[in-house]
């Protein structure tokens, strides 16, 4: 009797995957790509806020300054860096002074640790209305960065969604994960935005106004919880009219990811505690989607280990994973990421464990934040 109820709610829980996999991640997957952006030429400042990233300044930020936009400038912005952040900056200003402006947030008890903090003063000093966002160990893929996001400008649409990669290392296992996790993200939250419900952004690749910003109060909300500046964010502003995606494979970000677990771990800790303040229904449908994934690979291993219906439970667990290929394959050829597709459902195992670690470690102690 036990089994049949197994069995009754595993059909249940490849219907509930049926519905994300084609519904709602298909609309992203299967939808047609721009390759040229609207025409966009007013004037765009790009924001970078730095904390001890001297050794990833040097090398990213040539390729900020070389893009090819017509009207640009780089608000480069030093938050309280111990290191030779600040003198490198000021190296760069120096060499492109028209193009450059820095902002140097010096220690401040009352926000003592806030990117949030940073940022809001790099967008008071900012000069333009719109704003393009990235990260210090971030570079743009092309030089055609700026163009391909800030082509998605419009009068309606304030805010823009941009996928940040990670650059792959071969033979690397945990580098395989970093990028399958990145993928599944982006998957989410471009097919959400897609349907209307946008709910995140990554600060690797993000564009909003100035007049978005302060409109609502920019951090105001949620100045307390240090992490979040990019998805909580976009979680409180982001509507289905003011929001764009911009998926061209020349508006893509790329960054050196973690190398050790340790400090992957650690990452994902704060970026998962961060999601425990996104609106109600949001962390509704993201809770039932990885209920259902982990609730899948559960039931299946019971139905199987006890040959309970096994035919049935082989069957879908074969369409389930078809449903799988089809939408997060093809999605991951639409971004780039290729040589994730073979082994999708292995990757995706291994991050549901691993995610509900962290759901426990979280529960035990709070993660640390920049």
């Amino acid at each position: 009797m036990l089994l049949e109820y197994v069995f009754i709610a595993f059909i249940a829980i490849v219907c509930i995957q049926f519905m994300y996999y084609i519904p709602l991640f298909g609309s992203f997957a299967f939808s047609r790509q721009h390759t040229n952006p609207p025409s966009f030429n007013k004037p765009i400042s790009v924001i970078i806020c730095a904390k001890n990233e001297a050794k990833n300044l040097t090398k990213n930020i040539p390729t900020f300054i070389e893009q090819n936009y017509s009207d640009f400038e780089l608000v480069l912005i030093n938050d309280s860096s111990h290191d030779d952040t600040l003198n490198i900056l000021e190296a760069f200003q120096k060499k492109q002074p028209s193009l450059i402006k820095i902002v140097n947030v010096a220690a401040n008890e009352q926000f003592w640790g806030s990117k949030k903090y940073a940022l809001t003063l790099g967008i008071k000093a900012a000069s333009h209305e719109y704003l393009l966002f990235s990260d210090a160990d971030c570079k743009p893929i092309s030089k055609n960065w700026i163009t391909e996001m800030a082509g998605n400008y419009s009068d309606s649409k304030e805010l823009i969604l941009g996928y940040g990669a990670y650059k792959k290392i071969n033979k690397s296992f945990l580098n395989k994960i970093i990028r399958f996790e990145t993928l599944i993200t982006a998957v989410q939250y471009f097919s959400y935005a897609k349907i209307g419900i946008p709910y995140m952004g990554v600060g690797r690749n993000l564009a909003y106004t100035k007049d978005l910003f302060f409109a609502n109060k920019g951090f105001v909300n949620h100045i307390k919880i240090k992490s979040g500046d990019d998805d909580l964010f976009v979680n409180q502003v982001a509507t289905k009219k003011n929001t764009a995606i911009c998926t061209s494979t020349n508006s893509f970000t790329i960054s050196t990811p973690k190398t050790s677990f340790k400090n992957w771990i650690q990452q994902k800790r704060r970026h998962i505690s961060t999601a425990s303040h996104y609106k109600p229904l949001h962390k509704f449908l993201l809770g039932l989607y990885y209920s259902s994934q982990l609730l899948f690979w559960m039931l299946s291993a019971v139905l199987l280990l006890f040959l309970y219906n096994w035919q049935i439970v082989v069957g879908l667990f074969i369409f389930r994973n078809i449903l799988l290929y089809l939408s997060v394959g093809i999605s991951a050829k639409k971004i780039n990421e290729k040589d994730l597709i073979l082994f999708l459902p292995i990757y995706e195992l291994f991050l549901i464990l691993v995610q509900l670690f962290i759901f426990i470690k979280n529960l035990s102690s709070k993660p640390s934040h920049w």
